[in-house]
């Protein structure tokens, strides 16, 4: 058996691109030779003192809430239970169209076999020195002018290459989603290659 390779991804969890696009990874990991590890980031952390309409405004100031239960699943269990969590978090908002607050935190919790009084950290100011160690780590090789999902992985040479998206609806699955991972590594790994984008015509897609 191939060694498997690392492949970090950065997320927030109440972004659906996000979501979709870690539900690819993981198709990807049963067809490559990976292993996908998640990070958090924070879309509340990346608007600070930005205009922003009103009601994106409030989207921001709730999205505190589910990135600091994050990193204090992370503190307490380690990187491994991060992952369950998100699984448990985006089964809840983008599947369930939960409502972000303490009841869904617990459930969500609960869900990954974590302790469920740890959706207090969602009022945690305490936190968020930590949450801006795992966001920094994400974006800075990326900047500042992209969101979420965020990968590092090597690239063909072996160096590192991070990289925005890919941005995609529904999640491919199989060996469709292996060729899209195979894609996605060559151009993210060709010097001095910035950007591939159209315009989105879908909704997310999740399924």
């Amino acid at each position: 058996m191939n060694e498997r390779v690392a492949v970090d991804m950065w997320f927030d969890p109440i972004c659906p691109w996000a979501w979709i696009t870690s539900r690819w990874l993981l198709e990807v990991e049963q067809v490559r030779a990976l292993e996908i590890r998640f990070h958090v980031m924070s879309l509340s952390v990346l608007n600070e003192g930005r205009e922003l309409p009103e009601e994106y405004q409030d989207i921001m100031r709730k999205g505190w809430g589910p990135v600091r239960v994050c990193i204090a699943v992370q503190q307490r269990y380690g990187a491994a239970a991060v992952g369950r969590l998100y699984t448990a978090l985006g089964t809840r908002i983008h599947l369930g169209q939960e409502q972000l607050g303490p009841e869904l935190y617990a459930a969500a919790l609960t869900d990954a076999g974590l302790d469920p009084e740890l959706a207090a950290a969602a009022d945690d100011t305490g936190l968020d020195t930590a949450l801006r160690e795992s966001h920094e780590a994400g974006m800075r090789p990326v900047g500042t002018e992209v969101g979420t999902p965020v990968i590092h992985a090597p690239g063909p040479d072996g160096q590192q290459v991070a990289f925005f998206g890919p941005v995609v609806t529904p999640a491919p699955k199989g060996e469709a989603a292996g060729r899209l991972w195979d894609g996605v590594l060559l151009v993210a790994g060709t010097p001095g290659f910035f950007e591939l984008k159209r315009s989105r015509n879908l909704d997310p897609i999740f399924d």
